[in-house]
């Protein structure tokens, strides 16, 4: 068998499968005398906008290498998730479809669960924007109370080179920021966020020289740049926390960060510290 057919009979049977496991009335069809669950061929295809026979083809694995487009509103009428939707076009074309970011201002419960288990260690969940959406106690102690901050969202270049208190916290803030800013712009590029970040770069240029100096400088930065962090606290003094950035089970386009004392004195003061809070 060769590779396209075995990719065509794969893809097939993704296909089939999706269209199975859907609720005919809940997408407007009548869920009377079908010998089978799910969504019949033709309905799939009226909702992909695309040639009932055509589709046909592509479930018996005859209907040659879809177009992305084609596979795009596929996705849409089978209702897939981000994960599945890549798994579509893996099947389909052999690559990862192009990235499309979509914007959340939120976390799931789970998701806020798991940074309150964490605590006495700081831990935020961020967007590819570097957005923070989410956060435990411990970083509303030690690190910055988001919630406390006026203007939404809470991003964390605008409280790096807007709020003087940034400055105070880290001993290299010049160091720090352009860490930051690096990260920043490989974590936008990855996430196909450039468009949806300009208004933040073009308010941070205006008011921030420094911003606008490191901007230019296309400097660019992966994920374990800047492990160790030092900052300084105003309660606490000095601090060496461990930075560790994971992906967010179910959402592509979050990141939990955890920060870990690094040293046994530095756990035993935060540890004290959150116990009096």
């Amino acid at each position: 068998m060769s590779d396209h057919l075995a990719s065509g009979n794969l893809l097939g049977t993704y296909l089939r499968e999706r269209r199975a496991q859907l609720d005919p009335a809940t997408l407007g069809f009548s869920s009377e005398r079908r010998r089978t669950s799910g969504l019949r061929r033709e309905e799939v295809a009226q909702l992909a906008n695309i040639s009932p026979t055509w589709y046909t083809c592509l479930e018996q694995g005859r209907g040659g290498a879809p177009s992305a487009d084609a596979l795009d509103r596929l996705a849409r009428a089978l209702m897939l998730s981000d994960v599945e939707r890549e798994h579509l076009f893996l099947l389909g074309l052999g690559r990862p479809p192009e990235v499309r970011y979509r914007q959340h201002d939120d976390v799931e419960p789970r998701h806020q669960r798991v940074l309150d288990a964490l605590d006495p260690s700081p831990a935020i969940i961020r967007t590819a924007t570097w957005d923070v959406v989410g956060w435990n106690r411990a970083s509303k102690a030690l690190l910055l109370d988001f919630g406390a901050v006026p203007r939404a969202p809470h991003n964390v270049l605008r409280f790096l080179f807007l709020d003087p208190r940034a400055r105070v916290m880290h001993y290299d803030w010049e160091k720090a920021a352009r860490f930051v800013l690096g990260a920043f712009r490989m974590d936008a590029a990855r996430a196909g966020a450039a468009e949806v970040v300009e208004p933040l770069v073009e308010e941070l240029c205006r008011e921030s020289p420094e911003f606008e100096a490191m901007w230019r400088d296309n400097v660019v930065q992966g994920p374990r740049g800047e492990p160790i962090k030092h900052l300084r606290h105003p309660v606490l003094g000095p601090l060496t926390l461990e930075n560790s950035v994971f992906s967010v089970d179910g959402r592509t386009d979050l990141h939990l960060v955890i920060f870990n004392p690094v040293t046994p004195d530095d756990a035993s003061k935060i540890q004290s510290f959150m116990e009096r809070q």
